[in-house]
């Protein structure tokens, strides 16, 4: 069930479309009618042991946004950061020895190259790995405790806004943000959807329509309008845009445990950021926050974890999501004080 928004409107401004609206921070309690909030008193624990929110889906508004945002300024080179393309380069020359068509290595990271801007640089600069979708601003996806603004779980992450309700159900904002990792798995997913399409009988455009089937940004067309574009002017790249964007890999220790955590401050972004504005879309700009892999038994959760420091909350507070799971669908909220980011020495250390 999708939830009430509040009222907003569009505005242009220097080719970026911002989105104007009532104050960022969601009405929760009138919304909880749609979204459902379950649970005792919230838990120290990360898992599923606390608040639960839940009752979200599919978001009309956030579609809309990115059909309409998807088309990208003709009047400037299209950009990329210098490590992220290294990544694609080397997943599409390792994607077509293993592909089930005749298809260049070049012509492979097109493919895959030609979504990014369109959803998340209509600039032309460089897409950032860090980018978190800023489109949905369902109260399913909001702290039920209204701790701080800054506590949401943006869904969508990184240069392909990889979603948690399609193909980034497995992921973690840190290996969506990991433009290494996404592109070692994005390259041969579109190469392989578009060998299936060519072996079909379909064309070369008809086959590249079905590889970027999963971007609604792709709906009208400015995916292969990017893609032409590539093929015969390239692309230029940025070294100021690193693998991971701005966001930085950190050791942390949780619960007596050693992880490896991304550290992902919005205003650290390297690239287009744009999305870190605050009127750029309806959904909050997230607090900063660490994220890392946890198992609890047996079950492997997605936390995203924020210092008091970080978000002004009281405490800190964790969101934890059961790999697999639909963030709008379920997320569980928690007090928590047990991390300890070890390379920097902050946190509870």
């Amino acid at each position: 069930m999708s939830v009430p928004h509040t009222s907003m409107s569009i505005i242009h401004r220097e080719g970026v479309v911002m989105v104007s609206k009532q104050p960022v921070r969601l009405a929760l309690a009138a919304m909880f009618g749609a979204v459902a909030v379950f649970g005792a008193p919230p838990a120290l624990a990360a898992g599923d042991d606390g608040v639960i929110s839940g009752g979200g889906g599919e978001n009309p508004e956030e579609i809309r946004l990115k059909r309409e945002r998807a088309w990208v300024v003709e009047n400037a080179p299209l950009t990329f950061g210098a490590e992220p393309y290294r990544a694609v380069k080397d997943a599409a020359a390792k994607a077509v020895g293993e592909a089930g068509c005749e298809v260049s290595a070049d012509a492979a990271a097109n493919l895959a190259l030609s979504t990014t801007w369109p959803e998340v640089a209509g600039s032309g600069e460089a897409p950032s790995p860090m980018t978190l979708s800023r489109y949905d601003d369902q109260a399913s996806l909001a702290d039920p405790e209204q701790r701080a603004e800054g506590l949401f779980f943006n869904p969508g992450v990184g240069i392909w806004q990889l979603d948690s309700a399609g193909l980034g159900a497995k992921e973690t904002a840190a290996t969506a943000i990991d433009s290494v990792t996404a592109a070692g798995k994005m390259v041969p997913y579109m190469l392989g959807k578009y060998c299936d399409a060519v072996n079909g009988g379909s064309s070369a455009s008809s086959a590249r329509a079905s590889a970027w089937k999963d971007w609604h940004a792709c709906d009208d067309g400015a995916c292969e309008k990017i893609f032409d574009r590539l093929e015969s002017e390239g692309v230029t790249e940025d070294s100021g845009v690193n693998r991971y964007g701005g966001a930085e890999m950190r050791k942390c220790t949780f619960e007596g445990a050693e992880y490896d955590c991304l550290f992902v401050d919005p205003s650290k972004a390297q690239g287009e950021d744009a999305w870190t504005s605050p009127d750029f879309g309806p959904a909050p700009v997230p607090a900063p926050f660490y994220v890392f892999t946890y198992t609890k038994s047996g079950t492997d959760y997605e936390v995203r974890y924020w210092l008091k420091d970080d978000s002004g909350a009281k405490g800190d507070v964790s969101a934890s999501r059961e790999l697999g799971v639909n963030a709008r669908t379920k997320l569980s909220w928690a007090d928590e004080n047990g991390l300890c980011d070890t390379t920097k020495g902050r946190g509870n250390c």
